[in-house]
């Protein structure tokens, strides 16, 4: 078990343990020392999200770094994926994201990339987490420089528009785009209106404080409305770290990742282009979601919720596609990581192409009804040791059939319990998953641990 590190590196409030100036300080020594490889030159590169608390994280782990005779590389306000590209364009050692996604401004989180621009897995972190807690730092006469680098923003732009077709262009759209007052809030502007589009910006005023703040993927509402005000094609909503996206069509109806994975699988599908007829997706995607897939012969492969934990699948089998309903999409094709921004041109490829609405590309899936419940917990008690949460979920999986699903699991960015349950009966599958958070609730409680 990581002591740390959860789904998304790791995370909590700035300047609460261990987010924390001098935790990060340690934490950019064992990357310094971990990541080292061969006889190179070695260099880490450092980017952020707009929270206020970024800019004291940057500092401290860069110094941490420096300490240990490494160089850094800063390139400032960047989107996660970003720091995906610019760490293998870079011939980096690795790469470090300050951000805390979509959480808001007073939390924030530190995440990595080896030099391969993947995610790490939990041996690494693991490992980093034990060079931490055994005090393995030995300073040296050897100090690394900082160095920045101005056209990272503009490094990025091109990388991404290389996804979108050449003979196509953006042309004739009209795309409202919410930045989430994050890390896209300079780079999808540019990318969509270099493309030919008309751009709609909103929410791309960072102060520090406003990140994701009743904006961005996690309020796709906002968006929505300006879709229908301005009478636009289609609207594009990103989250703090830009690393993933949520979409609304013409009408203002919001399409999550499980459409989009949908759209984008069959367009490969057609183009012959989809390895294997098959994608991943998590265990959160609709259950009438993959059956409408099955339908038109794409399989899908599930996995643990998290984008590691889908492009560790997408890896292991030879495959292109794979993502999250929360709109973490990965096309490996173009990037190592869930890319909104790239996410977005394909999408958009798929309709430019075919010349249809987002509306009409999306009337294939057929998606049951879906309730999600949250509650926050102090501590993570195993589900399997809840006796009577564990009972519910037998016993309405039971009565659910094939026709549904009950999933409980804790967050792994966050001290939260999450209860989905699908079904064809929207009020039911509403009366279990009330049911059961309920009860894990009272159940951890009364074993002292909320």
């Amino acid at each position: 078990m990581r002591k740390y590190f959860g789904t998304d590196g790791i995370r909590g409030k700035a300047n609460l343990f261990p987010m924390t100036p001098d935790f990060a300080m340690k934490l950019g020594q064992a990357a310094a020392t971990i990541f080292r490889r061969g006889e190179k030159k070695h260099k880490i590169v450092i980017g952020k999200d707009t929270r206020i608390s970024s800019y004291m994280f940057e500092y401290s782990i860069a110094s941490g770094i420096c300490s240990m005779g490494v160089d850094v590389v800063l390139v400032g306000v960047l989107p996660t994926p970003a720091i995906s590209f610019i760490t293998r364009s870079l011939r980096a050692d690795a790469g470090i994201v300050i951000s805390a996604s979509h959480n808001p401004y007073y939390d924030n989180g530190i995440k990595f990339f080896s030099s391969d621009g993947y995610k790490l897995p939990d041996e690494l972190e693991l490992e980093m987490e034990r060079f931490i807690d055994e005090d393995k730092a030995v300073l040296e006469a050897v100090v690394g420089r900082v160095t920045r680098i101005e056209t990272a923003i503009g490094r990025y732009v091109e990388f991404a528009k290389s996804s979108f077709d050449k003979n196509y262009d953006l042309s004739g759209l009209k795309i409202v785009v919410d930045c989430a007052n994050g890390a896209m809030y300079k780079v999808a502007p540019m990318a969509f209106a270099e493309l030919g589009a008309d751009v709609i910006v909103i929410n791309d005023k960072p102060n520090g404080y406003n990140i994701n703040e009743g904006c961005g993927a996690v309020h796709p509402e906002t968006v929505a409305k300006k879709v229908i005000e301005v009478g636009a094609d289609l609207g594009i909503a990103f989250d703090g770290d830009g690393d993933r996206a949520i979409f609304v069509d013409e009408y203002g109806v919001i399409v999550d990742g499980d459409y989009i994975l949908g759209i984008c699988g069959k367009f490969m599908k057609e183009k012959g282009i989809l390895n294997q007829n098959t994608l991943v997706a998590t265990v959160m995607s609709n259950l009438g979601f993959e059956r409408s897939l099955n339908k038109i012969g794409i399989n899908i492969i599930r996995c643990d919720v998290g984008d590691r934990y889908v492009i560790e699948q997408m890896r292991t089998f030879g495959l292109n596609l794979g993502g999250e309903q929360s709109g973490h999409i990965i096309f490996s094709d173009y990037n190592t990581t869930g890319d909104g921004l790239i996410t977005a041109l394909q999408l958009l490829k798929v309709i430019v192409t075919t010349g249809k609405k987002l509306s009409e590309l999306q009337s294939f899936i057929s998606v049951y009804p879906q309730v999600l419940k949250n509650a926050s917990v102090n501590r993570k008690v195993p589900i399997e040791d809840l006796k009577n949460t564990s009972k519910l979920i037998k016993e309405f999986s039971e009565q659910l059939g094939r026709d549904g699903r009950v999933f409980v699991r804790y967050s792994g960015t966050e001290n939260k319990i999450r209860v989905m349950v699908e079904g064809i009966d929207y009020e039911k599958i509403d009366y279990i998953a009330n049911s059961i958070i309920t009860t894990a609730v009272k159940e951890i409680k009364n074993r002292g641990d909320v």
